[in-house]
């Protein structure tokens, strides 16, 4: 069977769950008409280039699909059809890739980096800040001819 790299972009107005659940339908959807889908990636709710219908964010997914051409036809019309999803794009490929795509390689990477907000300490895990001085009230900072 034929190979396929498939991303959609839905609406911003829809949650989440709601995009997730948009990707269980298309699963659905290729299983029954005899394909597969080997790896299905949400990218979450990202920044478009340009406005598409009034919206200038969108939820991306990703799915390599294993699937005979018409299941990846009918999916395509369905999705023309459903009026949360803006764009989509299916590309034929030689091999699928089933490593984390770039997108979500660099999201864990970054987040590697920065550390996860678990690890950082509490604010209350400080300590005394020994280093400054004590603050004074504004009231005896200001001169005397000042207050009124």
């Amino acid at each position: 069977m034929p190979l396929y790299e498939h991303v959609v972009i839905a609406r911003q107005d829809i949650s989440a769950q709601q995009a997730e659940a948009l990707n269980d339908q298309l699963k659905h959807l290729i299983e029954e008409l005899g394909g597969h889908i080997a790896k299905i990636e949400y990218w979450g709710l990202r920044n478009l280039t340009y406005r598409i219908k009034k919206n200038r964010k969108g939820h991306y997914s990703l799915l390599a699909i294993d699937a005979p051409s018409d299941a990846v036809k009918e999916m395509e019309r369905q999705l023309s059809i459903n009026e949360d999803v803006l764009r989509t794009l299916t590309i034929r490929v030689e091999t699928i890739d089933l490593e984390l795509s770039p997108i979500l390689a660099r999201r864990d990477r970054e987040r590697s980096e920065r550390g996860d907000r678990e690890d950082r300490p509490d604010r209350a895990d400080r300590g005394d800040r020994e280093d400054r001085p004590e603050r004074l009230d504004a009231v005896e900072t200001l001169p005397e001819d000042a207050v009124a």
